[in-house]
C-alpha cells in the first residue's frame, strides 16, 4: 500500500516545489522566494481542520471496511464530504481576512507581504479543491485502494507543470503573471483532481464505494466521532504549525534571507519526508482494518514492520541529503557562493542528520492514528514541540547567539524526544481497541 501512496506525496510537494523553482527565475527572484517561504506556513497553518477530519475519516473508513460493513464505508464518506466543503469555505473566507496580518506577524516586510498575498488569494479562495482532493485520496487509502489517487495526481502534476510555466514565466502565448500565476495554475490542477475523482467514484471505478451528489442531512453523532478523532488530530498540526510559525519568526528577525532559505529547505524537507509519511498513512489504514477485523496482533505485526522500512527509507534519504545539499540548493536557481546558498546548505544538513528518528516517529504516528488514538499522539507532539523544540530554538538562536543554525538545530533534538515517547506508547498497547467504532484514547 505504501509505494502509491509515497508516489502521491511526493507528486503532492513537487507542486509546491515547481512553484517555488520557477518564480526562482522571475526578475525579482529574491522577493519572490521569501514571499513564498512566508505563504507556505500560512497554507500549512489553514491545513490544520482538514487534516483533522482527513484523520478521522481514514479511522472509521478502515474500522468500517475491515469489518466488512460497506454501508457504513459509504456514509462515512458522503458525511465527510459535506464537512468538507464547508470547512473549506469557511477557511478560504478566514484566510483571505487574516492572511495579511499573518505575513506581518511572521516579520515579513511590506513588498514580501503583497507578493505573498498575490500567491496566497487564488489558493485560499479556492481551498475546497484541495481540501476535497485529500479527503478522497484519504477515504481510497482506507479501503486498500492507494494507486487510482496516485494516476490522478500524476495526470494533475503534469497539468501543473505546463500551466505555471505559462503562466509564472508568460510562456505559450499566456501573460506572465509570476506568483499569482503560480497559485492559479495550481488550483485548475487541484480542481482536475476533484473532477476526475468524482467521476470515477459516480460511476463505480471503485468496488463498494459510491458518492451521490445531493446533499443528505448531516449525520451529527457522526460528525461527532470525526471531530472527537480528528480535533486531536487538528491540535497536534496546530502545535507543529505553531513551532512552524515561530521558527519563520525568530529568523525573520535574525536574517529575512534565512526565511527564504527556510523555504527552500521546507520544499525539500517535504519530499525527503514523503516516504515515511506514505508508510506512515497506509499503516494507519492497515491498523484501522485490522483492528476493525479484531486482530490486535497484526496491528501490532504492522506497526514494527513501518517503524523498521520508515527508518530505513529515512536514513536513506538523509544522506543523500547531506552529501547533495549544494546540488539540491543549486536546482532552485540560488547564486553560488551567496548568503542564500550559505543558509540553504546549512538548513538541508542539520535537517538530513535529523531525519533517522523522523522515521521512528511518523511510524508510530501511522499506528496511532489508525487505532483513533490520536489523544497520545497529541501528547507525545505537546511535550516535543511546546516543551523542547520552541524553547530550545530560542535557547540557541538568541541567549547561546548560534543565529539560524541554533534556530533549526532545535528541530532534530524534538524528533529524538518524540521518537522516544512514541515507542513507550506503543509498548503500553492502550491503543488496542477493536471493534467497529473507534474507542476513546
Amino acid at each position: 500500500m505504501a509505494w502509491p501512496i509515497i508516489g502521491l506525496n511526493v507528486l503532492s510537494v513537487l507542486t509546491l516545489a515547481v512553484d517555488t523553482a520557477m518564480c526562482g527565475r522571475l526578475e525579482d527572484s529574491e522577493t519572490a522566494l521569501k514571499a513564498l517561504g512566508f505563504a507556505t506556513q500560512v497554507v500549512f497553518l489553514l491545513m490544520v481542520a482538514m487534516m483533522g477530519l482527513t484523520v478521522g475519516t481514514v479511522a472509521l473508513v478502515s474500522r468500517a471496511y475491515g469489518s466488512g460493513d460497506s454501508k457504513r464505508v459509504n456514509h462515512v464518506m458522503m458525511q465527510s464530504t459535506m464537512l468538507t466543503v464547508l470547512v473549506g469555505i469557511a477557511v478560504g473566507i478566514v484566510g483571505n481576512l487574516f492572511a495579511p496580518g499573518i505575513l506581518r506577524t511572521l516579520g515579513a516586510s511590506e513588498p514580501v507581504v503583497e507578493a505573498g498575498l498575490l500567491y496566497l488569494r487564488p489558493l485560499l479562495t479556492f481551498t475546497t479543491f484541495y481540501y476535497l482532493m485529500i479527503l478522497y485520496g484519504g477515504v481510497l487509502r482506507g479501503v486498500g485502494n492507494t494507486r487510482l489517487p496516485f494516476l490522478i495526481a500524476l495526470a494533475a502534476n503534469i497539468l501543473n507543470v505546463f500551466l505555471n510555466y505559462g503562466l509564472i514565466l508568460g510562456n505559450w502565448g499566456l501573460p506572465a503573471l509570476g506568483l499569482r500565476g503560480a497559485a492559479i495554475g495550481t488550483v485548475l490542477s487541484y480542481l482536475f483532481s476533484v473532477v476526475v475523482m468524482i467521476t470515477v467514484l459516480r460511476r463505480g471505478g471503485v468496488p463498494n464505494l459510491t458518492l451521490p451528489l445531493r446533499p443528505k442531512r448531516l449525520d451529527r453523532p457522526l460528525a461527532l466521532e470525526l471531530y472527537r478523532i480528528g480535533a486531536p488530530a487538528a491540535l497536534d498540526m496546530v502545535i507543529l504549525n505553531a513551532a512552524f510559525l515561530s521558527i519563520v519568526g525568530m529568523l525573520g528577525r535574525i536574517d529575512e534571507i534565512s526565511v527564504a532559505a527556510h523555504g527552500i529547505g521546507l520544499r525539500m524537507q517535504a519530499l525527503a519526508f514523503v516516504p515515511g509519511l506514505g508508510v506512515s498513512q497506509a499503516t494507519a489504514a492497515m491498523v484501522g482494518q485490522a483492528l476493525g477485523a479484531g486482530n490486535i496482533e497484526r496491528a501490532k505485526s504492522i506497526a514494527r514492520s513501518s517503524v523498521v522500512m520508515s527508518t530505513i527509507l529515512m536514513s536513506a534519504l538523509a544522506a543523500a541529503i547531506v552529501f547533495f545539499a549544494f546540488p539540491i540548493v543549486a536546482i532552485f536557481d540560488v547564486a553560488p557562493g551567496s548568503a542564500l546558498e550559505d543558509y540553504s546548505v546549512t538548513w538541508m544538513r542539520v535537517l538530513g542528520y535529523g531525519m533517522p528518528p523522523v522515521g521512528i516517529h511518523i511510524a508510530i504516528v501511522g499506528l496511532l492514528q489508525g487505532a483513533g488514538a490520536t489523544n497520545t499522539s497529541l501528547r507525545i507532539n505537546i511535550v516535543g514541540t511546546l516543551l523542547f523544540q520552541i524553547p530550545l530554538s530560542i535557547l540557541f538562536g538568541f541567549a547561546l547567539g548560534w543565529g539560524a543554525l541554533g534556530v533549526w538545530i532545535s528541530f532534530p533534538v524534538s524528533f529524538v524526544i518524540k521518537a522516544v515517547l512514541g515507542y513507550g506508547a506503543y509498548k503500553t498497547e492502550r491503543w488496542a481497541k477493536t471493534g467497529l467504532r473507534v474507542e476513546p484514547s
